[in-house]
């Protein structure tokens, strides 16, 4: 290689590194090759694939790069390895539409999905498995995917792994129920310290992602970190799902208990076993949950709440709505703990019985947040046209200081059955509101009562919103609603501007 061609060779990789992807055009277009390599053997490819950017790596996918050409010095290195094994989950789309082979192996036997799998990118194991990837190939070790992901505790991968047929439950399961019974943060300690020789201070971290924890553990000596290790801690989600899987019927008890273990309404573990009781919707989870509400404890009280919320529903059946009513309604009336009402009231949301407004309307002035929240979220299509005080909450907790307060508040404002000039105005007011959802969903309410006002605000989303955003969508089910055929035909023509 010429001594001007290396300089055009290094200024290429310093563009990847740098993210310049107008610098990369300019490169190539002067005749630089999009299969250069720099020193070592590395590939510029390799290099956009490991320091994740998508841009590049289409940039020079669509200029020449080989997705499948190995890097390195020895030929080794894989771009969809490298991208997979940090979770780049663009540039791994990227390089599997580009042709990249999504099974292939690397050195020592691993494959794109081995790396994501061990190190709990549940996106980037979707984008892989929705390319062909295989959800059973085993890793350099023989064990399959199922087992890896389960052992990693990342319950979003071990989801997508069973919605594309996974095979090897029983040996998750089995992987998933070991991690339960162990204390992740000392297990990862134990490991670390048996490893490695030396005087180390042994930092554990907890770092809320994904649904879940993950725990992260770092010897540290001399003041500088030494090694480390990192673990999820969805395990108890994990066998709650696999249970289901095969058909296995976990005691309500141990169901419930793993999801006060984790003790966060918002974690995969609660969610799961929520979820499994809701399915099995039978008069031993009714009576067990009930018994759980009058308990007095807080959490046991939101868990049995959320169960009896959506018990037994399925195809617009709720077997056990009329018996769960009351105990619901009581459960709101007599909640204290932020906690205990944000669960009664959605739960109360969920049966979508007017006669529990007074319960859900209590709380609506809440300082928490989350509470107002759960309120606005109850009301969406259980507020008749004719019910002024429930009609007037929407109206105040539209105006809320919250996004997301405002924007379910809208939306449940919009939806009811009335048409009023109480209900347009307020409704006009949140066309220039700060969050474009919920200016969406105020354009949606006047289009649906022929409010002129909603046009203006339509063209906005359309021209300048993100056509795969939620906005956007709500505004073109908006224009459905809209009877005026030359304002209707206006809004069908708005097309959103090239950005």
């Amino acid at each position: 290689m010429d001594t001007e061609s290396a300089a055009g060779h290094g200024d290429l990789f310093e563009a990847v590194v740098s993210g310049e992807d107008d610098t990369v055009v300019r490169l190539l277009r002067a005749g630089i090759p999009a299969e250069a390599t720099d020193e070592e053997g590395q590939t510029a490819l390799y290099l956009a694939a490991v320091q994740d950017q998508p841009g590049i790596a289409r940039l020079l996918l669509a200029a020449g790069a080989d997705p499948d050409r190995p890097s390195g010095a020895d030929s080794v290195d894989l771009p969809l390895c490298g991208a997979a094994c940090g979770g780049h989950a663009e540039v791994v789309r990227a390089l599997l539409a580009a042709g990249a082979q999504p099974d292939r192996r690397e050195e020592f036997g691993y494959t794109a999905m081995t790396w994501a799998v061990q190190q709990g990118h549940s996106d980037t194991v979707e984008a892989l498995l929705a390319h062909g990837a295989s959800p059973d190939l085993a890793g350099p070790r023989g064990e399959p995917p199922l087992l890896l992901a389960a052992r990693r505790g990342a319950a979003g991968t071990v989801r997508a792994l069973l919605e594309h047929g996974a095979a090897a439950k029983n040996e998750a399961l089995g992987e998933a129920r070991r991690w339960l019974a162990m204390d992740v943060g000392q297990e990862l300690r134990r490991r670390l310290t048996s490893a490695y020789e030396g005087e180390f201070e042994a930092v554990t971290r907890r770092v809320e992602e994904d649904g879940g924890v993950t725990v992260i553990v770092e010897l540290v000596g001399d003041g500088a970190p030494r090694a480390g290790d990192e673990q999820q801690t969805g395990h108890a989600a994990i066998a709650t799902l696999l249970e289901a899987e095969l058909g296995i019927q976990t005691p309500f008890a141990e169901l419930a208990e793993r999801a006060l273990r984790c003790g966060d309404p918002a974690n995969d573990d609660w969610i799961e076993s929520m979820y499994a009781l809701h399915r099995r919707g039978d008069e031993e989870t009714f009576q067990a949950a009930s018994a759980w509400c009058a308990s007095g404890e807080p959490m046991r009280q939101a868990f049995a709440a959320d169960v009896l919320g959506q018990l037994g529903f399925r195809g617009g059946e709720k077997p056990f709505a009329a018996r769960s009513l009351p105990v619901l309604r009581e459960l709101a009336r007599e909640a204290a703990d932020p906690e205990l009402i944000q669960s009664a009231v959605l739960a109360l949301g969920h049966q979508g019985d007017p006669a529990a407004l007074p319960e859900v309307l209590r709380h609506a002035g809440h300082p928490d947040r989350e509470v107002r929240h759960r309120v606005a979220l109850a009301l969406g299509g259980m507020v008749p046209g004719d019910h002024e005080e429930a009609i007037g909450v929407l109206v105040t907790l539209s105006g809320d200081p919250d996004d997301r307060v405002r924007d379910w508040a809208t939306m449940a404002l919009a939806g009811v059955e009335a048409d009023t000039a109480v209900i347009r105005e307020a409704l006009a007011a949140r066309l220039d509101d700060d969050d474009t959802d919920t200016v969406a969903e105020a354009a949606r309410g006047l289009a649906l009562r022929q409010d002129p006002r909603a046009a203006e605000a339509l063209i906005r989303l359309l021209a300048d919103g993100d056509p795969d955003g939620y906005a956007y969508s709500t505004a073109v089910q908006a224009v459905e609603y809209v009877e005026d055929d030359d304002v209707r035909m206006l809004l069908e023509r708005t097309a959103p501007r090239c950005r």
